[in-house]
């Protein structure tokens, strides 16, 4: 169930960045503070990265992962990285130690599933920050749950019935 949560979630992502042309995608936009959708887009890539990268060792350390421009400037190569992601996503539950910090401040235990779920709730609201900036663009297609949480779907559709 989180396995797929996590593919469909990236499915929204990608159907996003093939609308998108590379200067859509690097525009500071005043109501990301001037963010980019790109740079939304690297830091909900990187999360999964660093998490799949420490799977061998069992730590991860977010606030180490790497800061690669090219997914944030390059709509394609974003797409290319998330197909290697969801390739690899699928891994037995294990524990870890989740450290933050470089100088590793906090140090608790964690497993992988437990961060899983963390990197898909952190990846919706960095989706829903992207919305904003996105709905400008009238052309722009999202799905109408894109940066919505599943608490709020859940609620959205007790509320109709």
């Amino acid at each position: 169930m989180l396995i797929n949560a996590i593919k469909d979630n990236f499915k929204q992502i990608t159907h996003l960045l093939s609308q998108l042309s590379n200067e859509d995608y690097t525009e500071s936009h005043p109501e990301l503070s001037n963010a980019t959708i790109g740079e939304h887009t690297r830091h909900i890539i990187e999360l999964y990265q660093c998490l799949l990268k420490s799977c061998d060792s069992g730590i991860v350390n977010y606030d180490l992962r790497e800061r690669n421009l090219l997914i944030q400037s390059n709509t394609n190569y974003a797409i290319g990285i998330i197909s290697m992601l969801l390739d690899e996503i699928e891994k037995p539950n294990k524990d870890f130690i989740l450290q933050q910090g470089k100088n590793i401040d906090i140090s608790v235990t964690t497993n992988y599933e437990r961060e899983l779920l963390f990197n898909l709730d952190h990846s919706i609201h960095h989706q829903a920050l992207i919305k904003v900036a996105v709905l400008k663009n009238k052309s722009i297609q999202l799905d109408e749950n894109f940066g919505v949480a599943k608490s709020t779907i859940e609620y959205r559709n007790q509320c109709v019935q």
